[in-house]
């Protein structure tokens, strides 16, 4: 064996190559916090934190709910998911949503969810919660019956009669089946933001709502959650002060949500994979089908491949109540071009939205 190849010189060639001492540290606090993660997430402890975070997680049985009175699957690979805001007005949301603390909540935000075959690309229909719609009769959680209605709001569906009402409006609206259910109210919203570390947004003017206590001026800002939580809010501080204006700024603002959690590696920090999935459960009320940490983590491993880029949003094409404008009506046969491309998992058209109340000036936000 030559001088240079000996056991001991590859020693000493190996100890004199040192990695910078900056990524030495970085390493090593990679190391430890996966090592820290396998000693809570291993052996006995994997069942505490297992129940603990299911413990967190609230779910309702929509499919015993609902019956078998429903649209069928779609069978070809793709998913709808009905996503809800509430703005309940119990607990610590009273301080976020103003009114009383009588427990009562309406849909504030409501999002169609179709989640394309091979999960590249999803298209959201947001559903104005303004929208003059007819309810079918429904059964609560509680087991209440409540009556079809005609010429209701759709956010007052969700206070009469739960999840499973909104439910079973939406796919009466539709003809589609929800495959599954995700709400989340004011307080975890607002946490949530805050774990991700903020969102990063840019707006074109300046924005002023006394009633959400939100100023921005126009530039780039990173929002924290109760920045975030008055944004997506706001309906007097942009625009003619309508809830479609109130839309667009939300849709801009899930383009920033999806890119900031994109630009996290949560492999290499389990310490907030961990605190972002405990707010997360605790925010979160699933359908059952995701009502467990295995079926959720599940279901958010799918999507990951879902970029900003692959999103399509768009407003359900509605027009002007002519009884009252702070009403809007759907516009049938337009909205029908939606349903129908979301059933057989194609693009929406751009007809859908011309000429439609929906197909206004973009929003005054972007994603950064």
């Amino acid at each position: 064996m030559s001088a240079e190849s000996t056991p001991e010189s590859g020693r000493r060639a190996r100890r004199g190559r040192r990695m910078p001492r900056d990524k030495r540290h970085s390493g090593l606090r990679a190391m430890a916090w996966t090592a820290a993660a396998i000693l809570v997430l291993g052996g006995a402890g994997a069942g505490y934190v297992y129940v603990r975070l299911n413990g967190n997680l609230t779910s309702i049985d929509i499919d015993r709910l609902l019956g078998t009175d429903r649209p069928g699957k779609a069978g070809n690979g793709s998913e709808n998911i009905l996503v809800l805001g509430s703005d309940t007005r119990s607990g610590g949301n009273r301080k976020l949503g103003g009114g009383a603390d009588n427990g009562s909540a309406r849909s504030d935000t409501a999002m169609i969810v179709h989640v394309h075959k091979g999960h590249q690309k999803a298209s959201v229909v947001s559903v104005p919660r303004d929208t003059v719609v007819d309810r079918p009769a429904c059964t609560d959680t509680e087991g209440g019956a409540h009556p079809a209605a005609n010429g209701v709001m759709f956010n007052s569906v969700y206070a009469t009669g739960g999840a499973a009402c909104a439910v079973k409006t939406v796919e009466s609206m539709t003809d589609l089946r929800m495959d599954h259910y995700l709400e989340i109210d004011f307080t975890g919203f607002q946490k949530l933001v805050d774990e991700l570390g903020g969102v990063e947004v840019t707006t074109t003017e300046d924005i002023a709502d006394p009633d959400s206590r939100l100023e921005l001026t126009a530039g780039t800002h990173r929002l924290d959650g109760a920045q975030a939580l008055a944004l997506v809010r706001t309906r007097h501080g942009v625009g003619d002060g309508s809830d479609l204006g109130r839309i667009r700024l939300q849709q801009a603002f899930v383009r920033a949500l999806v890119r900031q959690v994109g630009d996290i590696d949560l492999l290499t920090d389990p310490r907030k994979l961990y605190d972002i999935t405990e707010t997360a459960t605790r925010a979160l009320t699933t359908d059952s089908g995701l009502g467990s940490v295995n079926s959720l983590m599940a279901f958010a491993g799918g999507l990951r491949d879902i970029d900003p880029a692959g999103l399509h949003m768009v407003t359900m094409p509605v027009r002007y109540d002519p009884a009252d404008p702070n009403r809007v009506l759907p516009e049938t046969e337009k909205a029908r071009l939606v349903w129908d491309a979301l059933r057989n998992d194609e693009p929406i058209p751009r007809a859908a939205t011309v000429d439609t109340a929906t197909g206004g000036p973009e929003s005054v936000v972007s994603a950064s």
